[in-house]
């Protein structure tokens, strides 16, 4: 926010200059570092202010994130250098500018805390803060938000316009869950769910909801970008930090997390170790109301996972740096679920089922980047080559009670391998104008084998061991182009991104008994463009307006398109389909922020429209009628908007205020098949006008320097889809958060869901009348204990944000 407003004043400057400098020449430029003098590190964001001796403003700039700043086209003649930072004393330096004397560098300024505003300095660090910026709105994490949870996965909810599935771990922004989720720009072969519940909270620099990506980044994802921002942590010396959670409701979760660097000369070397031991407990039934069934579920998960990673950047010179580094994680796990049907009419029917499902997989990335520095203006060419392969094996035992089924095994052995190759080329061709150039590779491909021992019925009603094969290979190679500008209180990125894309898939079915093979290819090329355009205006330091537009693509997910079943239950099966299309999307956005005495406030509209939209299909299956099949197809296109408003407001020193309202409509269509009057089966095509809004509130009260409590509420309203209307949803956590040896140290404890108020509760007639609920592990204590070590300058290294990933699969509900 700091930044946007000191843009703001430096356009102001430049229409006031004083008069008498109007005709001198332009001739001068300071340079110079600010330190924080207690810390000895950088101040990024620093004002650097330009007057004459009347007075008057001249021009002027801000320090980057070294604490570095570079003012150029200074007047001829004596001059006055304000350097200043909120809760700081500022400082004063007389310059003057001549033919002999056109650079000047002020060398280290050391700026020092003003005691008077010591505490409002410090509430700042301690809150959260969110910023709209032209392309994406970054919540900064600060210490309040960290003590609502030990893990990234926890905290989700407290940000606008986002929402944690807490059955699944899966994550939606704006209601829909087509959404990329990255941690510093880059997507790992780990599941979003399995990840986000491995980063520990005080990890987390900040969280960037970009929900209209320019043309620089990957189109996927109808809802946007998600993106996790690291503390990098690359000091001078050996620092690292070590965080320690528990959780507890029915069953205990543990996590804990160790990060350090050395970085001395030419070489940073870092490392880190994550880990999650969680046991989780969900339970919940399903009524069909009309045929009398009732269904009952339990389900207890555990889950552990270790994740490595290990690297090195190497700083050859000023201008050429290679970064290596590599992720490593191995995940076990096993799930087991009992479930029941109850013939309420006839309980002699009654069967029930145990499953229990066996899955460990090994992921590894890695990551090679060379970047050049042509100039210190920002001139740049930058490769990077990244390289993903995933192994997961899954065993599955289905065992039956009082059923007509036989108990049976499956196996599930999956492949898959990822290689993105960028090129990046940026060009300031002047302060005001920008040029952005890239080509980019991605080749994927997966390899599953599935195989049951009785899995279907032959002509005779015999069940038979099969084998499935799917093999999926999609290569997309693309380039892209972006030009931005700035016009006084206007600026404007304009793109443009060309894709093209080939896909191919082949199933291979094979019946054990007969040694019989079917094939089932398919294949999908296409070339497709996708603009972006970003335009905004800044009439005061007070009031900001952008609106932007970018068309984005959802290609279907892994699970979407394979054939084998993504899960089962006594009366539900998932399959996927191998024929579905990506959906496209034209996207809208516009927001306005307004800069308050105490803090600022967000208003934004959006709207698009989707081409070949994705949506679940339910049918029948027809070899047990009672039984339903849940599939996708591609629909007919549709419409989708919705308003946001956000807010981080502090009323007084000791209270801090984050707040939002979200509401969109989405228009879905899909087909659902159902029994008319005489028990034929009718497919119908079912249209679903969905309006949902939600609304979330977090406060932070600093009770003194080192000790702060929080209270957040959340409330949601009713959702639509296909097969259900979900009821309203609400939600209040408390926390607190402690700080000691000298602010190296601090302890959290969180308490969710006080009221027990949160559970998933739904009511459906497609295709049979049904209600139902789902509960799970909502009310939960947290403790996280967190210490970080070392010391030294701050001298991070920036790296580019990416993005790549493909549309989920959907869950359960």
């Amino acid at each position: 926010m700091k930044k946007l407003l000191t843009i703001a004043l430096l356009l102001v400057a430049f229409s006031i200059q004083a008069q008498d400098k109007t005709n001198l020449p332009k001739i001068g430029t300071i340079t110079g570092t600010v330190l924080d003098v207690t810390l000895n590190q950088p101040l990024p964001y620093v004002n650097v202010i330009v007057k004459d001796t009347n007075n008057k403003l001249i021009t002027g700039g801000i320090t980057n994130n070294d604490g570095q700043f570079e003012v150029k086209q200074i007047p001829e003649g004596t001059n006055i250098v304000t350097i200043e930072y909120l809760g700081f004393l500022p400082q004063n330096k007389t310059i003057v500018i001549s033919n002999d004397n056109k650079i000047i560098d002020l060398g280290t300024i050391n700026l020092e805390e003003a005691a008077t505003n010591l505490d409002e300095v410090t509430i700042v660090a301690e809150t959260s803060t969110i910023q709209q910026k032209v392309d994406r709105k970054v919540i900064t994490i600060g210490k309040d938000l960290q003590t609502a949870g030990a893990t990234a996965s926890e905290i989700m909810n407290n940000l606008p316009s986002v929402s944690v599935d807490q059955q699944t771990g899966s994550i939606s922004l704006r209601g829909n869950q087509n959404v990329r989720v990255m941690v510093d720009g880059k997507l790992s072969n780990i599941p979003a769910e399995q990840l986000l519940k491995q980063i520990p909270s005080s990890s987390i620099k900040s969280i960037e909801l970009i929900t209209n990506p320019s043309a620089k980044y990957n189109p996927e994802g109808m809802s946007g970008l998600i993106n996790i921002v690291l503390h990098k942590n690359t000091k001078i010396g050996f620092n690292g930090n070590i965080n320690i959670g528990l959780s507890h409701d029915i069953e205990a979760k543990f996590n804990s997390s160790i990060d350090a660097n050395y970085r001395n000369g030419k070489f940073n070397v870092y490392g880190s170790y994550n880990n999650s031991v969680t046991k989780n407990f969900n339970f919940g039934e399903i009524n069909r109301i009309e045929q009398d069934i009732q269904q009952k579920f339990e389900i207890l998960n555990n889950n552990k996972s270790h994740l490595f990673k290990v690297g090195v950047d190497y700083y050859l010179d000023e201008k050429n740096t290679i970064s290596v580094f590599t992720n490593q994680n191995l995940f076990d796990g096993w799930v087991n679920v009992n479930s029941g049907i109850n013939y309420l009419a006839n309980p002699s029917l009654n069967e029930s089922q145990f499953t229990r499902n066996d899955n460990d997989n090994d992921s590894e990335q890695y990551n090679f980047n060379y970047k050049h520095d042509i100039n210190d203006e920002g001139h740049s060419i930058e490769l990077e080559v990244d390289h993903n392969t995933y192994n997961g094996f899954g065993f599955t035992r289905n065992t039956f009670f009082s059923s007509q089924r036989p108990n049976f095994i499956e196996d599930t052995d999956t492949d898959r391998q990822s290689t993105t190759i960028n090129l990046d080329y940026s060009n300031p061709l002047s302060e005001t104008a920008k040029l952005e150039l890239g080509l980019q590779a991605r080749l994927f491909n997966t390899n599953i084998f599935y195989q049951s021992d009785a899995r279907e019925t032959n002509q005779l009603g015999q069940y038979i061991p099969t084998t499935t094969t799917f093999d999926y290979t999609r290569d997309i190679y693309s380039a892209y182009a972006t030009y931005g500008k700035t016009l006084d209180k206007w600026s404007y990125q304009l793109g443009l991104r060309a894709e093209t894309v080939n896909v191919n898939s082949e199933a291979y079915k094979k019946d054990l008994a007969s040694n019989e093979q079917t094939n089932i290819p398919f294949t999908n090329d296409y070339f497709r463009l996708y603009p972006s355009g970003f335009l905004t205006y800044t009439p005061s330091e007070k009031n900001a307006y952008q609106f932007n537009y970018s068309r984005r693509v959802d290609r279907p997910g892994i699970n979407q398109v394979n054939p084998l079943p993504e899960w089962n239950t006594p009366l539900i099966s998932q399959f996927g389909n191998q024929a579905l299309r990506p959906q496209f999307t034209n996207s809208f956005e516009t927001n306005y922020t307004r800069q308050l005495e105490k803090g600022s406030i967000t208003a934004g509209v959006f709207y698009r429209i989707i081409e070949d939209e994705i949506q679940q299909a339910i049918l029948i299956d027809r070899t047990d009628t009672n039984r339903l099949i849940f599939t996708d197809l591609n629909f007919d296109n549709s419409t989708a908007y919705g308003i946001e408003l956000s807010s981080n407001y502090r009323p007084t020193k000791w209270w801090s205020l984050n707040a939002s309202f979200d509401l969109f409509s989405q228009t879905q269509k899909s087909l659902a098949e159902s029994f008319d009057t005489n028990q034929n089966i009718v497919l119908n095509t079912v249209k679903i006008d969905n309006v949902v809004w939600n609304v979330r509130a977090f406060n932070n009260f600093k009770v003194t320097k080192d000790l702060s409590f929080s209270a957040f509420g959340m409330y949601s309203g009713k959702n639509k889809n296909i097969q259900f209307e979900m009821n309203d949803m609400l939600m209040v956590n408390l926390g607190m958060r402690y700080s000691f040896l000298q602010n190296k140290a601090s302890f959290s404890l969180s308490y969710n869901d006080i009221f027990d108020t949160m559970y998933a509760q739904f009511e459906g007639d497609r295709p049979f009348a049904q209600v139902g609920r789902f509960n799970w592990e909502s009310q939960q204590i947290s403790g996280r204990l967190s210490y970080r070590f070392g010391g030294g300058n701050y001298k991070a290294k920036s790296r580019k944000q990416r993005d790549d990933d493909t549309k989920s699969g959907g869950g359960f509900m």
